[in-house]
């Protein structure tokens, strides 16, 4: 039976684990087991830069932060070696990451399971969550849509005022 102080320190582990993922609007599980060293640091370097935390972690404490976040439909995913990416701001950048890796890497490196918003998602899941756009991209879809009509309006503007002067010019020549 483990020690009181060991113990406590796993409760304290799973307490910020749990918290950690309460507050991320995405997550996603992966097995790493196919990963070397120098694509495993290539790969935080990418997720660390969107934004995105990456930790490996322990099956059991996993389970019991999961359990406690409300996320009991993870259970079933974590076997074998799991790391977990969280995201607190953008939806879609662990995934997009992740897949991109994983198809890369021909079956080392597989996704296992995410969530998003309290939602869970499977592996298929999380892929198709993958092709969605960056919240970036979604943001200057917006402003172009937005942008359009206003461009189409001064374009007509430009139009009759550039008519308006190249009629004043021709009455202008006439007159001289």
């Amino acid at each position: 039976m483990p020690s009181d102080k060991i113990l406590q320190k796993k409760q304290e582990q799973v307490s910020v684990l749990s918290d950690q993922m309460k507050n991320a609007v995405a997550g996603v599980l992966v097995d790493y087991k196919g990963i070397n060293v120098q694509n495993d640091t290539k790969l935080r370097k990418e997720l660390r830069e969107a934004g995105v935390d990456y930790m490996v972690v322990k099956n059991s404490l996993l389970r019991r932060a999961a359990d406690n976040v409300g996320y009991e439909g993870l259970r079933d995913v974590l076997v074998g070696s799991t790391a977990l990416a969280l995201s607190e701001n953008d939806m879609v950048a662990a995934a997009k990451i992740l897949c991109k890796y994983a198809e890369g890497s021909k079956g080392a490196f597989t996704i296992k399971a995410g969530f998003v918003e309290g939602n869970l998602l499977d592996a298929d899941g999380v892929s198709q969550l993958s092709k969605l756009p960056s919240r970036e991209e979604l943001v200057a879809m917006t402003l172009r849509g937005l942008n359009a009509p206003i461009s189409g309006f001064v374009n007509v503007l430009n139009a009759n005022i550039r008519g308006l002067v190249i009629a004043l010019n021709q009455i202008a020549e006439k007159s001289a």
